[in-house]
């Protein structure tokens, strides 16, 4: 009888246990709720991030719920709130912010939440289980390179610019600039920051075309951005004497080029590393590992121009 009493007591003692932070869970078999949190669903690249997230979290055997911070921090806090109280066993996150999102990813590891981030990182590595972005360096310099062949080694420009709260922004401009720089002939006259939203794109293009009217190139840091500018344009009378050139891969985006409107976008794989990085959240609830070597990885971006959107075959995926 005392044996059986201990039993129970050290067994009663493991339940209660409070989750030690950086201690990998036991395996577990599927199941249970995986809170997935994008930035804004209205733009069809952060939808398609969420869709493809929660259709592989429910392939797995797990219920999935999304949820958008619309890239405000606080927000993003009180649903990292709502998913410990909901019991998530995993968070599939885009972080609203490179260093406002610290706070809220330890927030979750102290709730014994795994976190995997997606499409953007966060400034201090070690705490989410694995980051997992598009290769903006890498995209940015296939944009710069088809630009300056549709618009040639000489012309006055301008940039549209992403948040600043995300280092995208900056990884992709500094990414154009590193080939842009090399032709002497390429003059930047000006910049503003659209924060990856087309109507901010429309007014900041209406601004800069203001301006600058003797301007014959557009490079921005998105598609929507970019969209938003070509409205303007067409506004202005303006479209066929400039060249603009995306960042995403969007279905807009290459309507837009078999528009002839838009010269190219740089398809980011978030339909691949979304479903990803449920896999890599599985793998690690059910091991206590997510299979891959690094914590942050990189996914190579794809060119689309008139000549390969024939390959395209749905939102932000291309036929090898």
């Amino acid at each position: 009888m005392t044996r059986i009493k201990t039993l129970a007591l050290m067994s009663a003692l493991t339940l209660a246990a409070p989750a030690i932070p950086g201690v990998a869970a036991p395996a577990k078999a599927a199941g249970g709720l995986m809170a997935i949190i994008v930035n804004d669903p209205s733009n069809p690249y952060w939808l398609t991030e969420g869709k493809v997230a929660a259709a592989e979290a429910e392939k797995l055997g797990y219920k999935a719920s999304v949820s958008a911070s619309k890239g405000d921090t606080n927000t993003e806090s009180n649903l990292i709130d709502t998913a410990i109280t909901n019991r998530a066993v995993a968070i599939i996150l885009d972080p609203a912010n490179a260093s406002g999102s610290v706070g809220a990813v330890k927030k979750a590891i102290a709730a014994n939440i795994p976190v995997i981030l997606v499409n953007a990182e966060i400034n201090q590595s070690g705490l989410a289980k694995a980051q997992l972005v598009s290769n903006n360096a890498q995209g940015a310099a296939l944009g710069a390179q088809r630009w300056v062949k549709d618009l040639g080694q000489k012309a006055n420009y301008v940039e549209l610019l992403g948040s600043p709260s995300d280092n995208n922004a900056a990884t992709r401009s500094n990414g154009y600039e590193t080939v842009l720089s090399q032709y002497s002939g390429l003059a930047k006259v000006g910049s503003q920051v659209a924060n990856w939203d087309r109507t901010q794109g429309h007014d900041k293009m209406q601004n800069l075309l203001q301006a600058h009217p003797d301007i014959t190139g557009v490079i921005s840091g998105n598609d929507e951005m970019a969209l938003g500018a070509i409205a303007a344009l067409k506004e202005a009378g303006k479209l066929s004497s400039i060249k603009v050139g995306g960042f995403d891969g969007s279905p807009d985006a290459v309507a837009a080029i078999k528009a002839g409107e838009l010269q190219y976008t740089v398809l980011q794989p978030v339909a691949i590393f979304s479903a990803k990085a449920v896999d890599e959240a599985d793998n690690f609830l059910k091991t206590g590992k997510t299979g891959v070597a690094n914590e942050k990885q990189l996914f190579n971006c794809v060119l689309i121009t008139k000549a390969n959107t024939s390959r395209y075959v749905s939102a932000f995926t291309l036929r090898r």
